[in-house]
């Protein structure tokens, strides 16, 4: 690799727009990893550029330190992501957004009527949920958790 394919932290703080101390948090929970130069100091690759702004997004959508970690570990390790690694990767998000998609159109849809959560507070509940028989299907509002509505 080219010395100009390598990023300092500084460098790289600067791109991505995230400060030095959440680089190297996000190194030590293994989202990327950086090599070192013959003075010791780290060097990211460009594609890491790329990882963490992915990182980001996948945050912003709600998604874990964890979940994230595990989608990258199917990158493979030592080159740069090609179009493909990222569709695949991207693929498992799409899936996870369109269940969430499904139950926030869920919880839009059921949230002032009965949402299954056996209060039988509301009249409608009398109606789609008599005698609080969602309770047999699990706790919580099962209404909006499960894919059937009343």
């Amino acid at each position: 690799m080219r010395s100009s394919d390598w990023l300092s932290i500084g460098q790289l703080a600067k791109r991505t727009g995230l400060a030095v101390s959440a680089i190297r948090f996000y190194e030590t929970k293994g989202l990327i990893a950086p090599g070192r130069n013959a003075g010791g100091q780290r060097r990211f690759r460009r594609s890491d550029i790329r990882r963490l702004s992915f990182v980001l997004v996948a945050q912003q959508f709600g998604f874990t330190i964890t979940q994230i970690r595990d989608r990258l570990e199917a990158l493979p390790d030592g080159r740069t992501p090609n179009k493909a690694d990222w569709t695949r990767i991207s693929a498992g998000f799409r899936k996870d957004l369109d269940e969430r998609i499904e139950t926030l159109l869920r919880l839009r849809d059921l949230l002032d009527g009965c949402i299954g959560c056996g209060c039988l507070s509301l009249q409608s509940c009398k109606l789609y949920n008599p005698d609080d028989r969602a309770a047999a299907t699990g706790s919580g509002p099962r209404y909006v958790l499960e894919e059937r509505t009343p």
